[in-house]
């Protein structure tokens, strides 16, 4: 195939081109799908490119035409994080208060964020939509060429829909069959039968794209054969299909290849996949990756990660602004170690004493290492803008907690060059760190899920001990008398860990029976993934369709019992707040969107249960 320049997937020319793609529209299908320019016109080689450039961008959840914010960040930090344990909303209670229902889980039909997430969606679904519609009135394309557009297409669209099914439940699928016109934009998501699900046919996509796609690719974001299985595998996992996911994972740990041929391992340095330098990104440990840049001219929605902007210290620091998605206590107590390195019971890690608490009772116990590379706490080196000031860089301590956002964070060498350089305020929290969508530990972490369920539980204890051990390896350790070195994300010259550090594998037999090995593994995805958007989403499909060595209703013990112990300590986000089963774990349908889809008296569009 020819090489498709996509520059990281976001080019000034590129975007330029992308806006003249799609138009707006009130529904999400009513729209042309190629804007101002006819087909024919783009119906060659370079056209076609063009398109799958914009499907690319959208991806990240920014820079459609119907908009794209805070509610589609390709992060997802507001449904996986804040929704869940990981992370309170932040800020103050008025400031991006369409959040605070979301995050009690008594959701609103009409809240803005769900239309954001939406309408980017479909919109990014559209544009891949529109890449196989014009390929096929291409001229000058090979039949080679055909069969990998499509199979990139393919992977797009079905990201796009998986993305939509795990926050609404039951979405329309669009193919490209689904054409624009008075009397074919309305969808349906139901039938006689009930609900349609859409699984099968996001499976088909993906079986499609790894089939089809090449194990290598020309550009580093472009997606490969392998991203395309480890995607499906995904699927699989929230299935609760863990036989079929198995051999798709064990696959990818023996034999699995970025798209520039590294094969996949952790990097030694855990820090690392949170460095923007285009050195570091892409690495061995990225699977795939929203590519993220600043300052080419390609504006605030191309090739930033916008959606994450509110996502800073408040007061002062990196950025400017604006204190949200503050780090949970609970997420804190969860890297609280025993003398042996070893997580605290799954039942009582979360209870006093606790981590960082502002008063004479706090915890004084082993912490896990990661704890400092996933979130800032008072007194510890925040990259090199300092020891974290505690309290004076959070916006109201009585509802945010005493923690910030660290991941997304550029450090202060980098200002301005692998931060956007521009004055206004929400260009400068706009940094280049990619977003890694799947990172080599979740693969590890899904395989050892499906060991355990299947019995074999010294593999499941294999795959986490591989996380755990480069835990351990003090190059990835914040020092509190070392220089943070920018390029490497190191603290160079450091002798004195940050903090009381203690990490280790699990004792061989240490997973002696399922339910052992099932708390060990969801305590270290929770611990590794921390603040990745990963949370909620990991709760739901224990809870539906369920994991077999699992209670009942995991998710809803889980969040309740954290609601409990969130109460006092912050009591104008949890007092009396209650998760609820068969409704809580999906949010609502937008009601502007059922509306639209069924105004013509024909219920296409019908809400899920519960709302």
């Amino acid at each position: 195939m020819k090489r498709i320049k996509l520059n990281k997937l976001l080019i000034p020319g590129g975007l330029a081109l992308i806006a003249l793609l799609l138009a707006c529209g009130k529904n999400f299908l009513n729209k042309p799908p190629l804007g101002v320019l006819s087909p024919q016109i783009l119906a060659t080689q370079q056209g076609v490119q063009g398109i799958l450039i914009g499907a690319y961008s959208a991806i990240s959840g920014e820079g459609t035409s119907q908009g794209g914010s805070w509610g589609s960040a390709a992060d997802n930090w507001t449904y996986g994080s804040v929704c869940a344990d990981d992370a309170y909303k932040g800020s103050t209670s008025s400031d991006q208060g369409d959040i605070v229902n979301l995050q009690q889980w008594v959701a609103v039909t009409n809240n803005p964020y769900l239309g954001q997430k939406w309408a980017a969606n479909y919109d990014g679904i559209q544009r891949a939509n529109d890449v196989i519609r014009t390929m096929r009135i291409a001229t000058g394309i090979s039949a080679a060429d055909t069969v990998e557009f499509k199979a990139e297409a393919l992977f797009i669209r079905a990201f796009l829909h998986f993305e939509l099914r795990k926050v609404f439940w039951y979405p329309p699928y669009v193919d490209e069959n689904i054409t624009v016109g008075n009397n074919n934009i309305n969808v349906p998501n139901n039938d006689a039968g009930g609900y349609i699900e859409i699984w099968p046919k996001i499976e088909a996509d993906f079986t499609y794209a790894m089939a089809n796609l090449p194990a290598t690719q020309p550009n580093k974001g472009q997606a490969n054969k392998w991203a395309a299985q480890a995607f499906l595998a995904k699927v699989y996992m929230f299935e609760g299909k863990f036989a079929q996911a198995q051999p798709l994972l064990d696959d990818l740990i023996k034999n699995g290849v970025t798209a520039s041929g590294t094969a996949y391992a952790l990097q030694p340095n855990y820090a690392q996949n949170y460095n923007p330098a285009s050195g570091a990104k892409n690495s061995s440990e990225s699977v795939f990756a929203v590519q993220t840049s600043v300052n080419d001219g390609s504006g605030p929605g191309g090739g930033k990660a916008f959606g994450d902007n509110l996502n800073f210290p408040y007061g002062g620091g990196p950025g400017a602004c604006c204190g949200f998605d503050n780090p949970s206590q609970d997420v804190a107590d969860a890297y609280k170690t025993d003398a042996n390195g070893l997580p605290l019971p799954i039942a009582t890690f979360n209870l006093a004493p606790h981590v960082s608490d502002q008063t004479p009772a706090a915890y004084v116990g082993n912490l896990d290492p990661r704890i400092d590379i996933s979130m800032g706490r008072k007194g510890i080196p925040y990259l090199d803008w300092g020891p974290h000031p505690g309290d004076s860089w959070i916006r109201s301590p009585g509802d945010d907690g005493h923690f910030s956002p660290k991941k997304n964070v550029y450090a202060k060498a980098v200002q301005g060059t692998l931060s956007d350089a521009s004055s206004n305020w929400a260009n400068v929290e706009l940094p280049a760190v990619n977003i890694n969508l799947i990172r080599f530990s979740d693969i590890l972490l899904w395989d050892a899920e499906c060991a355990a369920v299947a019995g074999d539980l010294v593999l499941a204890e294999t795959d986490v001990n591989i996380v755990r051990s480069r835990a351990a390896n003090p190059l990835g350790w914040v020092y509190s008398n070392g220089a943070f070195d920018a390029s490497s994300y190191t603290y160079k010259g450091g002798t004195i860990p940050a903090d009381q550090y203690k990490v280790a594998p699990y004792p061989p037999g240490y997973f002696s029976t399922p339910i052992i090995a099932m708390n060990a593994i969801i305590m270290e995805r929770r611990i590794e993934l921390a603040e990745e958007g990963h949370r909620f989403f990991d709760l739901q499909r224990w809870q539906i369709p369920g994991n077999p060595i699992l209670p009942a209703n995991y998710m809803t013990t889980t969040l309740n019992a954290f609601a409990a112990i969130e109460a006092p300590l912050h009591p104008a986000q949890y007092q009396g707040v209650t998760f609820t089963t068969g409704k809580s774990e999906y949010f609502p349908i937008p009601q502007g969107q059922i509306d639209a889809e069924n105004s013509g008296g024909k219920i296409n569009l019908k809400q899920i249960k519960g709302y």
